[in-house]
């Protein structure tokens, strides 16, 4: 009876190995989260140790399974940091170039050093850089140069055959090494720790303003109500009171049982229980000149509600604050309407008299659903927020994207393309800053965007562990340990002098923004998504974005490189 549900589970498992993807994630994640000291694995890292160890069932996973996976990973990755990127590029990148350039060079010398020692031929060689450095396409390029020496059929199928050896050995060690370098030594060179490091880096871009997260709020908002008992302003009208107190509005009045409209010609009597909204200063001078404050009153509760609106109205464009709020238009309509923030390109701007308006601002006002109505068709459009993700715009989004990777582009020969990863990287940006200037189109909920990253990438490294981790093993019995220690020394070794040519040369100060470099430099993208991990923040994108594109190229070259030289 054993023997016979023990063979039906492996053969469950064989044609069903969604199963075991899903297992990978859920032990992955626990293995991951245990701590050991300061020393964590993490859920990326962990899914691919554990789907290693479950690639002994033999199951085949369809590769278009991890292409999707990855796509959806790195486009979510892109579209969230596409206006920081855009609005990052400049001079100041110019350190991710000579980052990306000199892993690649590192990478290439400490291949080709111990090629020599080691007496490895081409195709190892070649092997070892493309997984010691996971950069697959260094595969094809160092194949397709393998059939440019003039060698025998049978040659250049052994070769061939050995950059195959050579990768599936090392592939493994070099996503999980350049996670640790990433993510637990980088920290500890630098003497700082890359949480730390990323909450100050979001604090500059937002000039010291706070970015709150879901469920957050100040404890001190600037727009608030107060029930006052009129006892000093007796007998003026709702809006010569509002003229005296400027940055009020009366909402609602009580006399007696009755509840009154607030107009502008309403005159208050002794004893009115009036509602009062407005900034948290002038509130208090109206608890000086209405009268005593009240705790409640029944039916005096008004419903407030907040609307983001994107500016379309040209008539306020190039226009700053003080012009925009002292308008004839804008005095008549702002009764009751508070703005309380404005937002370019995703970032808060400081609400001073000299802040100027320009198309695509997302103006946050806050009032009355009625009060609202009146005065959002007069900006531009309103913002619905929703739950839903617009699939046609990121469909089209991840389309273009794969469609860019297709493109190649061949250089002497040597055929250099972004790939489906860099594509869909690229895409994700360009819709990314698309999406910050039109806002009512696009949409995709915050906790959409994380599943899309956390299950891209952790299912991603899960696939790449069940398809080649099998592989690796026989062959590290069949080789012996050598190929892979040499592999470890590929990997660790570049990324290592990576980070002291980075703080003493380059001049990074900041661990987040450092380990996101390192990792595109790489191409490492499981270290990237643990170093977000860490982050807990977009922070460390727009290196990683730099050096990622470029590391895509740089690596890729190191293909012909290697068997010319080794």
């Amino acid at each position: 009876m054993f023997q016979w549900l023990s063979n039906w589970i492996l053969d469950g498992l064989k044609h069903s190995p969604e199963i075991l993807l899903f297992l990978s994630l859920s032990l992955g994640y626990l293995i991951g989260g245990i701590r050991i000291g300061k020393f964590q694995l993490g859920g990326v890292a962990g899914s691919l140790l554990v789907a290693v160890a479950l690639s002994v069932f033999g199951v085949t996973v369809d590769a278009g399974v991890k292409a999707v996976l990855f796509a959806l990973f790195i486009y979510a990755v892109g579209f969230e940091s596409g206006p920081q990127f855009f609005r990052s590029l400049g001079v100041k990148t110019l350190r991710e170039i000579f980052l990306a350039l000199f892993i690649a060079v590192a990478g290439f010398i400490t291949v080709l050093v111990l090629a020599k020692l080691f007496h490895l031929d081409k195709g190892l060689a070649a092997g070892l850089a493309a997984g010691g450095l996971t950069q697959s396409a260094i595969m094809g390029t160092a194949s397709d140069a393998l059939t440019q020496l003039g060698l025998s059929p049978e040659e250049l199928s052994r070769l061939q055959g050995n950059v195959t050896i050579g990768y599936a050995v090392t592939y493994i060690f070099g996503s999980l090494g350049a996670i640790i370098v990433c993510v637990n030594i980088l920290p500890k060179i630098m003497g700082r720790e890359i949480n730390d490091d990323a909450i100050q880096a979001e604090a500059e871009q937002l000039h010291g303003s706070l970015l709150l997260g879901s469920g957050q709020n100040f404890a001190l908002s600037d727009v608030t109500g107060r029930l006052y008992r009129i006892t000093n302003k007796v007998n003026q009208t709702v809006e010569s009171l509002e003229k005296v107190i400027n940055g009020i509005s009366i909402e609602r009045i009580k006399r007696g049982n009755r509840i009154i409209e607030a107009g502008p010609e309403t005159i208050l009597k002794a004893k009115d229980i009036i509602l009062v909204v407005g900034h948290r200063d002038a509130m208090i001078k109206a608890t000086d000149l209405l009268g005593e404050e009240v705790n409640s009153a029944q039916g005096m509760d008004v419903v407030m509600n907040t609307q983001d609106v994107e500016m379309r109205n040209t008539r306020y464009v190039g226009q700053n604050l003080t012009q925009v709020l002292s308008s004839d238009e804008v005095m008549k309509l702002k009764h009751g309407i508070y703005l309380i923030a404005v937002h370019r390109d995703g970032q808060p701007l400081p609400l001073n008299n000299d802040m100027v308006f320009k198309l695509g601002d997302i103006i946050t006002v806050y009032g009355t659903d009625g009060d609202l109505r009146r005065v959002v068709d007069k900006i531009g459009a309103p913002i619905t927020k929703s739950e839903k993700t617009d699939w046609i715009f990121h469909g089209l989004g991840l389309v273009v994207g794969l469609i860019i990777g297709l493109i190649v582009i061949r250089v002497s020969g040597i055929p250099i393309t972004l790939g489906a990863g860099g594509g869909a990287l690229l895409s994700g940006l360009l819709f990314g800053w698309y999406r910050s200037l039109h806002q009512t189109v696009g949409n995709i909920p915050t906790g959409a965007v994380q599943l899309l990253k956390d299950f891209g990438l952790a299912g991603f490294v899960a696939v790449v562990g069940l398809s080649s981790g099998l592989q690796a093993i026989d062959t590290i019995k069949d080789q012996g340990i050598s190929l892979f220690l040499i592999g470890v020394v590929v990997t660790l070794l570049p990324m290592l002098l990576g980070i002291y040519f980075g703080k003493y040369v380059l001049g990074y100060k900041n661990s987040a923004v450092f380990a996101g470099a390192l990792a595109g430099s790489r191409s490492a993208n499981p270290a990237f998504g643990e170093v977000l991990n860490k982050a807990g923040n977009s922070t460390p994108t727009n290196s990683f974005a730099i050096t990622y594109a470029l590391a895509n190229v740089f690596l890729t070259l190191l293909g012909p490189l290697v068997v010319a030289f080794v």
